[in-house]
């Protein structure tokens, strides 16, 4: 595998990360949406890894961002996002020597930005409403169940690895219900936050060259 990725080409390898995430994220939203009614949990691994169906205004890990007018404005956010990050991604590809980690890295952050932004701009329009009891339809004969923009991002991974109450002699908030991991995720949720995790921790070299070279050429 790692032999094959050496020998494609960077503008390949971009193509077929992006490609990949965004596919395997719609199909996992796709599923989740029209089999499962909205709050239904199937539990994968004991009470440590649950499927559970919610929907969120579009922010990541279930967070939501105040009524219409920021649900509009957070779409549109986004999307300038990913284009400023397609225009940085498209300038490193005309670059040589970009090691093909931090292609690998930045094409799935897009990837990530960009299976959400699906959700939060086709899917209001697209699927009918999901209700406790109710599966939505796609395509419905009845219409979507909002408009263009105001779609609701599909999350599904929970990880309540710690679910427990603090002890009653606990000097602070005692007897507290404490659940870690708390937040409801999806896949492009996941690939957003782990491709910047490693861009940051793993590809620093690269990044502090390009300022480096940056500063050599104002100096010059």
């Amino acid at each position: 595998m790692k032999k094959f990725i050496i020998n494609l080409n960077n503008r390949t390898i971009a193509i077929i990360v992006i490609s990949a995430i965004i596919i395997i994220d719609q199909i996992v939203k796709i599923l989740i949406k029209t089999n499962m009614t909205l709050g239904e949990d199937i539990h994968v691994f004991g009470n440590w890894f649950i499927i559970h169906f919610t929907e969120n205004a579009g922010m990541a890990f279930g967070l939501s961002f105040g009524g219409d007018i920021g649900k509009y404005l957070l779409t549109i956010f986004r999307i300038v996002v990913v284009v400023l990050i397609i225009w940085y991604l498209l300038k490193l590809l005309k670059q040589e020597k970009v090691p093909k980690g931090v292609i690998i890295g930045i094409s799935a952050f897009i990837a990530g930005a960009l299976g959400n932004t699906i959700d939060s701009v086709f899917y209001g329009v697209l699927f009918s409403s999901s209700h406790w009891g109710q599966v939505a339809e796609f395509l419905s004969a009845e219409g979507g169940y909002s408009t263009w923009f105001q779609g609701h991002v599909v999350d599904m991974f929970y990880f309540p690895i710690i679910d427990t109450h603090l002890p009653s002699w606990f000097p602070i908030a005692p007897n507290k219900h404490i659940i870690f991991f708390r937040p409801v995720f999806n896949v492009a949720d996941s690939f957003v936050t782990c491709s910047a995790v490693y861009l940051i921790f793993f590809q620093r070299r690269f990044f502090g060259s390009l300022q480096h070279a940056k500063k050599e050429k104002i100096k010059n």
